[in-house]
């Protein structure tokens, strides 16, 4: 099969890609690998607030678990390229949406995360230019809280998607050249980054919120997506080398942070997310998570309870990693009686509990609101129950078409959703 091509299958015969009817077929590995990665950036950013600069095995755990944005990034290019490969559409119709669902989130948080800082600070309660000075330079810079610049990244990484697409076709027969040539340059930037800060001194802190500080992930994950059909088969047939391969690069990391820590670095510092180490150490476990995904889509059972809970999980993933460092925040804010009460180590794991519940809580409240849009990224659920009101009196009235009982969502690749199919109507 070329790159790009969809696969040929006959009637009854299922594909990484197709129903066995020979339409897309959710990529259910991708919820699994989405709803991963969210669980350890919760907890990156516990471990973050609650470790001790001397605790030794918490900080090595916090170098592994640096992975998460450059995962992120390879996956946002996967699904942006698989989704639009199956039903091109011009940018005019693709930015607006995607723009919706990830840049009004974005605007929104960063005020939720500027006011309540000017709101507590001493200095700055009531100075309202400040205010506006404030917001105005985290929605630029993407620094209004620590995890909002990924939402800047992403929104580049759509701006640039018919670069991406025509780089991706242009190149097909020399992927691999164009793998090494971005892998050299990724190796490049982080070496800089890393071990020569002088090199980027430029760029005046802000090197994580540029896309070419990513550019190895997105061509990769743009590539894979080019491949899917190929690359998502050979993570089933090979998925124990996969893992085991993923087990191999962690150890890896961890030998290469204790080097660091060895020749004078912090503990903390030799985890940097932003360095050589990591681009090996995140491409492992994309495609380790990506195999944990495939065995459970394989394996899964429709309207099964753990089937929903992923599914819910899913659904629910980006505006718990919105609220998130809120909740964090609230839980530790001051002299934090949660500090007070559980000693280290065990106050990262009590922490990342209730940060994972409460985030939990606070999202399924703004689903239900018509703030949902801006504060979770998600259509509400009360306007999705109304609609879905409406299509069943109107299915009453007309029989449905015939359609495929693989899930149909909203098409946002920031969550990892694939499924940016079927929205046409039926001819």
């Amino acid at each position: 099969m070329t790159a790009g091509a969809l696969p040929v299958t006959g009637p009854g015969v299922q594909t990484p890609t197709r129903t066995a009817e020979g339409k897309p077929r959710h990529l259910y590995e991708v919820d699994v690998l989405r709803i991963l990665t969210f669980a350890c950036v919760i907890g990156v950013h516990t471990t973050s607030h609650t470790a001790a600069s001397d605790d030794v095995p918490l900080n090595a755990l916090l170098g592994l678990l640096h992975f998460t944005r450059l995962v992120f990034f390879t996956l946002t290019a996967f699904v942006l390229v698989y989704s639009y490969s199956l039903r091109p559409r011009p940018m005019s119709q693709f930015w607006p949406k995607r723009f919706l669902l990830v840049g009004v989130p974005y605007l929104a948080w960063s005020f939720v995360y500027v006011g309540a800082s000017w709101l507590v600070g001493s200095t700055t309660r009531g100075d309202v230019p400040d205010l506006v000075r404030s917001y105005a330079e985290g929605v630029v810079t993407g620094v209004a809280w620590y995890h909002l610049y990924f939402l800047l990244v992403t929104m580049q990484v759509y701006l640039l998607l018919p670069v991406t697409v025509w780089l991706v076709r242009r190149t097909r027969g020399h992927h691999v050249a164009v793998l090494v040539v971005a892998l050299v340059v990724q190796l490049v930037v982080f070496a800089g980054y890393a071990y020569f800060p002088a090199s980027d001194a430029w760029l005046q802190g802000y090197q994580k919120q540029f896309f070419f500080s990513y550019v190895f992930f997105i061509v990769s994950g743009a590539i894979a997506a080019d491949h899917a059909e190929s690359f998502l088969r050979f993570i089933r047939v090979h998925r124990r080398a996969v893992l085991c391969g993923f087990v191999g690069a962690g150890v890896v990391t961890l030998a290469v942070w204790w080097l660091q820590v060895a020749l004078g670095q912090s503990l903390n510092a030799a985890g940097t997310p932003l360095q050589p180490i990591q681009v090996l150490w995140s491409s492992a476990v994309f495609v380790g998570f990506l195999a944990v995904g495939a065995r459970w889509a394989d394996r899964r059972r429709p309207g099964s309870p753990l089937a929903r809970v992923v599914d819910y999980g899913s659904d629910r993933s980006f505006g718990i990693f919105l609220a998130h460092p809120f909740v964090i925040w609230v839980l530790l804010y001051g002299d934090s009686w949660l500090e007070r009460s559980v000693p280290g180590p065990w106050l990262t794991l009590v922490t990342y509990v209730l940060v994972l519940v409460l985030s939990v809580a606070v999202t399924e409240l703004f689903r239900w609101t018509p703030l949902s849009v801006p504060l979770t990224g998600r259509p509400s659920l009360a306007s999705r129950g109304q609609r879905q009101a409406r299509a069943r009196r109107r299915a009453a009235a007309t029989p449905p078409p015939q359609r495929s009982p693989e899930p149909v969502e909203p098409d946002d690749a920031l969550v990892g959703e694939t499924d940016d199919v079927g929205r046409r109507a039926p001819r």
